[in-house]
Order: C-alpha cells, then structure tokens, then sequence
C-alpha cells in the first residue's frame, strides 16, 4: 500500500493490530505505518542551531566565503574574500553548538576571486586555489590550534584562469583544480596537484569540455573512486556533467552527459557516502529560478541523473551543498530571495535515484551578503555555516547547525499506541479517525497537538511537526483522520 487512505477511509474504527517494527516502548506514543505495513515508534532528532559568531568585523565579497574540514586538527578553516579584496583565511572550533574562531590571517595581499579550498587527508594540510586576476594560484595550509600556516604561493597557470573549483580524491591522493580558461576558447580545465610538505605541484591541464564552461563544480565519488563535474554551457545554457579518472599527475574523462535543459546557476554537489550518489544542489534558471536537486550515479567512466527534485519553488540563490553523516542527510543552504533574503538550510534524504527534504531552517533574517557555505564538521557531528549578512555592515559569521533526522513524515503518521509492544509481537493502535485515552496526560483540551520528530507529543507546530488531532480532556485526543 502507498497511501493510508487506501487502508483506512474516513470514520474507520479506532483500534488497529499491528505488528511492530522495533519495540514500542509505552502506550500513548505516536506511531508510523512502516512499508512493510508494520508500525514504528517515532524517532529522531530535532534540528539544533547555535549562535552566529563573528569571523570578521569587515566587510566580506559577494560570492567568496569557501570552507574545509580539516579532520587531524578536528577544525574548520574558512576562506573569504576581505578588505583590498585580499584572500583570508580563519581557523573555527565547534562545540557542541557554539562556534569561536581564532584571528583571521591574510593568505594573500593581492586581489583574489574564485576562492576555494579541500583537505589533503593522507598530508594532512588544506589546498586553496584561487585566480589573481587571471592568474591560477594554489598554496598548502598547515593547522596548529586556532591558527593556520602557508607555504609558498604556486602558480597552475599563467593567464585565463577563472571559476576555480578544488577537490581532494582519496584514492589518487591527489588535488584536482578545475577552472574555465578564458585564454582557451573558455574551454573547462582539470589540473592535477601534488602536495609535499608544504608545497604543492602540478601536472599539465586537460581540458573536459571545449563548450563556454561555466561554474565547474566537483564531487568525489569514494565507492566509484571516480570525479564528477558538473557545470553550465553558458552558450546553450543548459547542464552537464563528466566523470573523470585520476592516474598520476594527470586526469582523464568519460563522455559529458547533459543532465538539464534549464538553465542553470549556483549549482554545487556532495557525495552521499550512505547512499553512494553523486548530489548536486542549483539554482533552477528554466524553472522560476527554483532550488532544485539531483541524484547522479556514477558507472565506470559515465552518470546518470534520476529526476529533478524541487526543494523550494521560491526564488534561490547562494546555494551550497553538503553531506551530514549523523542522520545520512544532504544538507543545502541558500539564499531565499522570496523571502526577504534570508539565509535557510535543508535536509534531504536519497533512496535509489531521488531525494526527499523535509522542512527548512532559517539561520539568519538579516538578509544575505557575501555568499554562504556549509561544510560538515565529522568530529563534531555539526554543519558549519559560513556566511555574510546585509544585517550587521557585510560582516562575516559563522553558525553551527545539526539537521534533524527521524522517520516521521507528513503521510505516514498512522496513530497512538494502546501499549507498549515488544519488537515483531503484535499490539493495538489507535488510528486517525479514532479518540487515543491510553498513555496521555496533562494535555491542554482544545489544544491542537503535533507529533515531533523525537517521538513526543506537544502543541509545537514547528519543523517537522506533523499535526495529529485536539485534545478533547486531559488525558485524551481525537486523532483527525487525514487522507
């Protein structure tokens, strides 16, 4: 069965048996209808966030704020674009929910744009890579506490570098930068980099698509041990995207697929290494602009896409994409231009092919400035958000976030337990439709109550509460039937 309406219509009688998927652990807990047809007791955690925290007390860049997790220092290092457009680096420490940063350092005393950095997990050092005007940069990071140290500057090219992108790939133990060179026909580049101590060296680039290449984007893909790109044929304006192989100091590609038609923007993608999926995140030009996702499969040298998946039909921008391993969450921050600018973040959840979010979060009303991105903190189980606000003169903070995850839904909420039940026995379930007077107390009557992804019961309709009745006394609830 797919919908409860096909099991129960409206008025059934009140009491189900059900086997149980798991104990249920007393009477009066709210339950869901499993795809076995079982019930479940509600679990799950609740999102957490903490209080934005100072970077800079100057103004940052539009569109420079990039970060990496750095798992030997147990840090995070994030980058922005500062006063005289100089690159900037800041050393965050998360705990529990609270976030503090070290004092920020310059990188580089030139201009610099297209800032983005990764983690060399077998050197233990940070790559950044960057264009001064035109100039591809890269240089090697060390932490140490709250601080972090540079080599020297290296140069992959001399001329025509733009739109500069980093990502590591554990297997090759290699960094791979890929930028569009505008020296080139705008042709989309792919370069191998090699640290050692506190240096790094290059291969020669090989070019991954002749098209006017827009915006490349990487994802390593650890099962297929494979690199996705993906990026925009500003010509065409439509999507695409290629798999390449690292071997030595060198990259070689499969066959670009086009994976949209729409115009596209924003677009940056994640590795779900529950589910195994190449997922990207963008900024639906073809589609009123929409925030938008897709779940890409890597075989061999080739992808494939399943079907796009609407995370908000309101008006993005400054989207950022992440994978949160506590709860097996894809995690997407963006700009709503819908609403006022705020900042928002949203969890999503990949089963084969597509994906399904459940509610967003808002992180910061005052408006956005100077881009957004998130980066997933593995020793502390947290999102760091790094961003820019209008609210407080273009400043940069950062706020640790934790997405909730729980198997409640908005459609599989079935009813209240009569009792506890052990895991596989079989047990009675109030179902919608019928009056729950088992397990319940202190209720308020004439209260609506919710349903909350930890299981409990209250009158908070917030997140990703589902509405499950009103309170007819103080120990009971007429479960509001719900097709």
């Amino acid at each position: 069965m797919t919908n409860l309406s096909d099991l129960f219509p409206a008025g059934a009688g009140k009491q189900v048996s059900f086997v149980a998927d798991g104990a249920i652990s007393a009477a009066g807990k709210p339950v869901v209808l499993t795809a076995l047809g079982k019930v479940a007791e509600v679990s799950g955690s609740s999102d957490a966030l903490g209080t934005a925290t100072n970077f800079t007390a100057t103004s940052v860049y539009p569109n420079y704020i990039n970060s990496s997790y750095d798992s030997n220092a147990g840090k995070v290092v994030v980058f922005y674009k500062g006063t005289s457009s100089y690159l900037n680096a800041a050393v965050a420490t998360v705990s529990g929910t609270s976030i503090s940063f070290g004092t920020s350092v310059v990188v580089n005393s030139t201009a610099s744009a297209w800032i983005s950095s990764s983690y060399d997990s077998t050197a233990q050092k940070i790559v950044v890579g960057w264009d001064e005007s035109g100039v591809g940069k890269a240089i090697v990071g060390t932490v140490s506490g709250t601080s972090i140290s540079f080599g020297a500057e290296t140069t992959f090219q001399a001329s025509g570098v733009t739109h500069t992108n980093c990502v590591y790939d554990t297997n090759a133990d290699r960094t791979v930068i890929t930028y569009r060179d505008s020296a080139d026909s705008n042709n989309g580049k792919a370069i191998v980099g090699t640290v050692s101590g506190t240096g790094i060296s290059f291969g020669t680039a090989v070019t991954f698509d002749t098209v006017y290449v827009q915006y490349p984007n990487q994802v390593y893909d650890a099962n297929a041990q494979k690199i996705a790109i993906v990026y925009q044929d500003a010509t065409a304006g439509d999507g695409w995207s290629i798999v390449g192989t690292v071997s030595g100091t060198s990259i070689s590609f499969g066959t670009a697929f086009r994976f949209t038609t729409d115009d596209l923007e924003n677009h940056t993608g994640a590795y779900d290494s529950v589910a195994q999926k190449v997922v990207y995140s963008f900024r639906d030009l073809g589609n009123s602009s929409a925030g938008t996702t897709i779940v890409g499969t890597i075989s061999g040298t080739d992808i494939s896409f399943g079907s796009e998946v609407v995370f908000t039909s309101n008006s993005v921008t400054k989207v950022s994409t992440a994978f949160q391993v506590s709860g097996g969450l894809v995690t997407v921050v963006y700009e709503d231009s819908s609403d006022s600018s705020k900042g928002k973040i949203i969890g999503g959840t990949v089963s084969g092919t597509s994906i399904s979010f459940g509610s967003n979060t808002t992180y910061n009303t005052g408006g956005m400035y100077g881009g957004n991105f998130i980066t997933y903190d593995a020793g502390q189980t947290k999102n760091v958000i790094s961003y820019g606000t209008a609210a407080a003169t273009y400043q940069g903070f950062g706020i640790v976030n934790f997405v909730g995850a729980t198997n409640l839904t908005a459609t599989n909420f079935i009813g209240i337990s009569d009792a506890a039940i052990l895991d596989t026995a079989s047990g009675n379930v109030t179902i919608k439709g019928g009056i729950a007077v088992t397990g319940l107390s202190s209720l308020t009557p004439g209260s609506d109550y919710y349903a909350q992804t930890d299981g409990t019961i209250s009158t908070s309709s917030s997140g990703d509460a589902v509405k499950i009745g009103k309170a007819m006394s103080a120990t009971s609830i007429n479960l509001e039937y719900q097709s």
